[in-house]
């Protein structure tokens, strides 16, 4: 039998960290390459000007992976961490560093993506579009009820016996590790007291939580959605067997204790994932939406209906400014047929209706598409048109024969960007304009480089949706040449 060779970890002692890459990962630069180095759970966190000593993790052909085992010197960028949770959460990861800088260094990593990997001739970038505010500004949060607590240092030194129970976040890395929170920023109230409830009510009455290995235990998962605008809330638990006493005692409880709950649910889910989208939901108590209105300088309030299932951006402040962009952009008439493509529940669609002739709205999920149609009928818009299907298979000469040409097109695909196909097809009907929302610069600049055969950028605009983050989104303008 060969004797396994441990090899010594190689070790970098006193390098300055110099930026941030793609995905929130810091960089050093070498003679030897480019490092990455990446935050492990439970770490301060690395910020470009840290002197750090580095672990090499991984090597491969044209970079190396690591992590910082010690910092000698602490970055002037930083910023003094806001939640107790921050290096064990997976969520806000850069709070460490102060928002002006974070702003900075996404507006970067836009521009690199756009001439490093769309390779277009660019007009001068518009400065990112700062969020506000920067705490508690999501509309939305799952957590997870488990059994498969993340234990700390001492806990896990100790002899007790510890809880494994746990309401909180996914530790990264770690599908069987759930963070037990005391307190999010993310959410505005009353998320961080039903979320608390939750967890008093399943330790004071001995609820079993789900063990994602056993696949066993009754709660699942706590979903909390909050509207900005109208104040209601939805709750949605997801429980794993179906206990009508047990259940029906826990929704009472929260429909007592939190009369602010304008929609109570709950999912049956025995599949031995997560997801819900396939599953019946049970409005319980209440409307089986919550609401959520957008301002209109030419008309009344928009009003969007947001079920469960519903997609709607979790950063809704922030998405009307994105979409008054988008609409200004789109150089709109009220002559123009209009395409909005990956249309979601229909928010963009109908919010550039009212100064369009008509807006054509493509979607996948046909659930979304139900929910855009819903919403057009709430708001009384007639000059949408909904359609549910694959954009690759959907998109051909005979749709636009029966819809008609597109003067203009609307596309915010999900992070992986538009199928070539799509990008083709585009090329192909040769609208006057192009407004490219994303979530995704890498992708974004892939398609931009395809559309350039036909089109030239003429405004990009990056707009910060989710701070002490390293996602950005952004906007492009891309007009026929």
């Amino acid at each position: 039998m060969r004797r396994r060779i441990h090899k010594t970890p190689e070790r970098l002692a006193s390098v300055r960290i110099d930026a941030v890459a793609a995905e929130g990962k810091c960089i050093v630069r070498t003679d030897e390459g480019v490092i990455f180095v990446d935050n492990p759970t439970g770490g301060p966190g690395v910020a470009p000007g840290d002197l750090v000593d580095l672990r090499i993790t991984n090597r491969k052909k044209q970079y190396r992976e690591a992590v910082a085992e010690h910092i000698h010197e602490w970055s002037p960028v930083r910023a003094e961490p806001f939640c107790e949770h921050f290096g064990t959460c997976g969520g806000c990861k850069w709070q460490h560093i102060q928002y002006s800088e974070q702003l900075g260094f996404k507006h970067q990593q836009v521009v690199d993506h756009l001439t490093r990997i769309g390779k277009v001739t660019l007009p001068e970038i518009r400065p990112i579009l700062p969020a506000h505010p920067t705490q508690y500004y999501r509309n939305k949060l799952e957590f997870t009820c488990a059994e498969g607590r993340w234990l700390t240092t001492r806990e896990v030194n100790t002899d007790q016996l510890i809880d494994q129970r746990a309401v909180g976040f996914h530790v990264p890395g770690r599908f069987d590790k759930v963070l037990p929170i005391h307190h999010c920023y993310l959410q505005p109230d009353p998320s961080n007291a039903i979320r608390q409830a939750v967890n008093d009510y399943v330790f004071a009455h001995g609820l079993t939580l789900y063990n994602l290995k056993a696949h066993t235990g009754f709660l699942r998962t706590l979903i909390i959605r909050t509207a900005a605008t109208t104040q209601q809330v939805m709750v949605t638990l997801q429980v794993a067997q179906d206990n009508p006493e047990i259940l029906n005692e826990l929704l009472t409880y929260l429909q007592t204790t939190f009369p602010q709950i304008t929609s109570l649910n709950y999912i049956l889910n025995t599949k031995k994932n997560d997801s819900y989208q396939d599953q019946e939901v049970i409005n319980w108590a209440g409307k089986p939406y919550i609401e959520e209105q957008m301002d209109e300088a030419d008309g009344p309030p928009l009003t969007f209906r947001i079920g469960p299932k519903s997609f709607y951006q979790t950063n809704a402040q922030q998405a009307h400014n994105l979409y008054k962009i988008t609409r200004e952009w789109a150089g709109l008439t009220g002559r123009e047929r209009v395409y909005d493509l990956y249309t979601g529940t229909g928010t963009i669609a109908l919010f550039v209706a009212r100064r369009a002739k008509q807006v054509v709205g493509v979607e996948y999920v046909e659930a979304s598409v139900a929910d855009a149609r819903i919403n057009a009928q709430v708001n009384g818009i007639t000059n949408t048109t909904f359609v549910a299907g694959d954009m690759r298979d959907i998109l051909t000469d005979g749709f636009f024969d029966q819809h008609g040409r597109p003067e203009v097109v609307i596309t915010d695909p999900p992070r992986a960007g538009m199928d070539e196909a799509v990008t083709r097809q585009l090329l192909k009907a040769s609208p006057e304009r192009i407004v490219y929302v994303s979530c995704n610069t890498a992708t974004q600049a892939r398609d931009l480089g395809i559309l350039d055969e036909g089109y030239r950028v003429a405004n990009v605009q990056p707009v910060d949706m989710f701070p002490h983050t390293h996602h950005v989104e952004n906007i492009a303008l891309l007009v026929k040449r």
